[in-house]
């Protein structure tokens, strides 16, 4: 964290005392903080990325299952932008399918294009194996057009973890006063950074936000590899596990307006670049 990261939290850290919090949980709390990157397509901050677009893939990479969200140029990210390894240059392409999934099921994927890669392009339309109507007008909903990066900060939005019995939930472990430092970070959000449809690095967050979207992205992860439907090595420690992107979709399409897509990694295969086990989550209150 960058000391002017820590400086712009300051109406954070006003706030949370002037309510009476400890300054000794405020403090823990605040060292929670991660710089992240929100992508826009307004404003002045650099061009890192592109929301639609040609699809170019290599060769031997299959027609992904999900749609074409965006692309994110690695090289022009700026370096401090998030705490995540990711690959200094390259692309980034993103795909997801907005809809919450029926089963155990990934509905997106992630894949890294490194520099220099050789690429055709393909058909934009080619996960749409039953050309279904109703999917094809909601994919014609999604954004296009450059996407914009703006380094800012970002500390959780979820306050409480899942107990395995009553009361079924409680405080984030070490924070015992989470939901009031959560309420002064909605109050205090605004004052302090940026929001954009997309964000690189961070907290996962989503409409009605409770427990942490990467934990229950990470608990499913584990359900699948358990019934043999994922391969490779799995934590069930969601500290092994980070936010690669949100994409708060927004679309006035099928009442998706609500609806967001948290694509997850585990930090391991992130240093890795084994982006195909990236798995992604949709959230959606209808």
């Amino acid at each position: 964290m960058t000391p002017e990261m820590w400086n712009r939290l300051g109406p954070f850290r006003d706030e949370a005392i002037a309510r009476g919090i400890p300054a000794e949980d405020v403090e823990r709390w605040l060292a929670t903080a991660r710089p992240c990157a929100t992508l826009t397509q307004d404003g002045d901050g650099p061009v890192v990325g592109q929301f639609g677009g040609p699809i170019l893939l290599p060769a031997d990479t299959p027609d992904p299952a999900q749609p074409f969200v965006a692309s994110i140029d690695l090289a022009a990210l700026p370096a401090d932008a998030t705490d995540l390894p990711l690959p200094p240059d390259g692309h980034l392409l993103l795909f997801a399918f907005p809809e919450t999934a029926d089963d155990d099921e990934t509905m997106g994927s992630v894949v890294y294009l490194p520099v220099g890669a050789a690429v055709t392009e393909r058909d934009r339309h080619a996960w749409n194996l039953s050309e279904f109507e109703d999917d094809e007008a909601m994919f014609k909903a999604f954004p296009q057009g450059p996407l914009r990066a703006t380094t800012t900060v970002s500390l959780p939005c979820h306050k409480a973890v899942e107990l395995p019995q009553k009361p079924w939930s409680g405080p984030l472990p070490g924070h015992p006063r989470s939901q009031e430092l959560v309420e002064v970070w909605e109050s205090t959000h605004d004052d302090i950074t940026s929001e954009g449809p997309l964000q690189i690095g961070g907290y996962a967050d989503e409409e009605a936000v409770y427990t942490d979207p990467v934990a229950a992205a990470m608990s499913t992860v584990v359900r699948a590899a358990e019934a043999g439907q994922w391969d490779g090595p799995v934590s069930a420690d969601v500290s092994d596990w980070v936010l690669l992107a949100d994409w708060h979709a927004g679309m006035d399409v099928r009442g998706r307006e609500g609806s967001t897509v948290h694509w997850v990694i585990q930090r391991e295969d992130l240093a890795a670049r084994r982006f195909d086990r990236a798995f992604t989550s949709v959230y959606w209150n209808p």
